[in-house]
């Protein structure tokens, strides 16, 4: 890499001692390699044998060039764009170089030959023509070097092997990897589809703060830093809920927002400490309205994408078709795990778990049988419903009376192929008892929040996504750090 970076740095200095602006401001192409592709694919043109001769069909593109063969009076190149690659003819008597008139001892082919590399950006005007073997190329009339690169690109047979190195560098791999570039536009696409869903239904986006002095919403370990304008400790978000259901008390009916959210734990294949996250709140709503919610936009996203439900992950058709199976948590612990704790004293149930937790409360336990017994169970759409009050303190209380005086409560939670993808609650807006559960918290009580709350909030219905496993999901992957661009990695030393 030392020696390439040196030749590569000589050869800069050579073009710039020619005259050359190796990084000039501003190009304008006004074609790209898809479309090009798109238009000319069954269209007769001239061959190689006139493609000297001009032709009415004219191309201006500009890309990465990422292959260069001299062929006697032509070279041939390709030029990589954000939407593939165009062949290139370069021609002894006709090309032309921007800025270089060239000399008895550098002609512009021969400029192009010795000091441009693989890797170069440049732009490139001519003409259209179909060579022998039927591929549409530019006839280059002239070219301009638009940034002269010093780092080679990966080696073109060994690639990216290295799955650290691609997260890390991840320039590299949308350079070599067309498939990771078409993935990273699918996720634009999914985001673009969802903002869609949830205005069409009459929600209005917001955007709130990621910088709280206090930090709520959910169970989890916060980034800390200070802010010094106010001397003062400040913690970025771990949900977006507390500032949305302010809203809802302002009179706001349906929002919604799309942002970051970060919690100082754990990384693992569905885990980043800082994720994207969709939280929506709709006044007069409840969990049964946000089922439907969920369930008809992930059919209305799949069907936008592929045109059909189903999706084919590796050994699982999975169909996101509504309506969902619905089960609550107690059910699907008899139904999954073979387990009837409706008819077991705590003991019991402590029993079936692998570490078993001496000071677990009955709701703790039930939430404990569940991750270890059912999850990896929900291959198929499943909203998981009635929990137990112990998992969130922000949701309502059952309206059933003999669940809710077993401690349950109105929250569901939608698997697909095993993993959670969205939690949603009947969301609490009872003061007294929204104080009593918070304060039952080790976290630093949020007034405002409280003093919210007893201004008073409409029943209302709250929504959680994970837009990055939602992501994972519609685009089949199996982790989190390939629908990330730049996912968190321990730094290279």
């Amino acid at each position: 890499m030392s020696e390439e970076f040196d030749n590569r740095t000589a050869k800069l200095s050579e073009i710039r001692a020619l005259g050359i602006d190796p990084y000039p401001a501003k190009f304008s192409p006004t074609n790209n390699a898809r479309e090009i592709a798109d238009k000319y694919t069954d269209v007769v043109m001239g061959h190689s044998e006139d493609a000297e001769k001009g032709s009415t069909d004219t191309a201006v593109v500009a890309g990465r060039l990422v292959l260069f063969r001299a062929m006697g009076k032509n070279a041939f190149g390709h030029i990589q764009d954000s939407t593939g690659r165009i062949q290139v003819m370069f021609n002894r008597d006709v090309t032309k170089v921007e800025g270089f008139e060239g000399t008895a001892e550098l002609t512009p082919m021969k400029f192009l030959e010795k000091k441009l590399d693989l890797g170069d950006i440049i732009g490139v005007e001519g003409h259209l023509f179909r060579t022998q073997k039927g591929e549409v190329t530019i006839f280059a009339k002239k070219v301009t070097l638009l940034c002269k690169t010093l780092l080679p690109l990966p080696d073109k047979h060994s690639g990216l092997a290295d799955k650290g190195v691609r997260y890390r560098k991840r320039w590299l791999d949308l350079i070599t990897n067309s498939e990771v570039a078409d993935l990273f536009k699918m996720r634009s696409q999914i985001v673009k589809h969802i903002r869609g869903y949830f205005e069409k239904n009459g929600f209005m986006e917001v955007e709130t703060p990621i910088l709280q002095n206090i930090y709520g919403g959910a169970e989890a370990e916060p980034f800390v830093t200070k802010l010094n304008a106010l001397h003062q400790e400040m913690f970025l978000r771990i949900a977006i809920e507390i500032s949305l259901k302010k809203l809802i008390v302002g009179g706001m009916d349906r929002v919604f927002e799309i942002g970051k959210v970060f919690r100082n734990e754990g990384i693992d294949r569905t885990h980043n400490p800082e994720f994207t996250m969709l939280e929506a709140y709709a006044a007069y709503w409840d969990y049964n309205d946000m089922m439907v919610l969920v369930e008809n936009l992930f059919e209305e996203v799949s069907l936008a994408l592929y045109g059909t439900t189903i999706l084919q992950y590796e050994e699982h058709s999975v169909d996101l078709k509504a309506p969902w199976i619905r089960l609550s948590m107690v059910e699907s612990i008899k139904a999954y795990g073979g387990i009837d704790i409706e008819n077991m004293t705590d003991a019991q149930m402590r029993e079936k778990l692998t570490e078993k937790p001496a000071k677990a409360t009955r709701g703790q336990l039930t939430a404990l049988l569940f991750e270890e017994h059912v999850e990896h169970h929900l291959i198929q759409p499943h909203h998981i419903i009635d929990h137990p009050i112990e998992t969130t303190p922000l949701c309502k209380l059952h309206r059933n009376p003999k669940l809710r005086d077993n401690g349950f409560v109105e929250r569901f939670e939608s698997f697909v192929l095993g993993a959670e993808l969205c939690n949603s609650y009947t969301e609490l807006n009872d003061p007294e008892l929204q104080r009593r559960l918070l304060e039952a918290q080790a976290n630093k009580l949020d007034e405002e929040f409280i003093e919210a709350i007893c201004q008073g909030m409409p029943p209302t219905g709250g929504l959680g996504i994970g837009i990055d496993r939602l992501v994972m999901l519609l685009t089949l992957q199996r982790s989190i750090r390939d629908v990330l661009y730049f996912p968190l990695m321990r730094p290279e030393e």
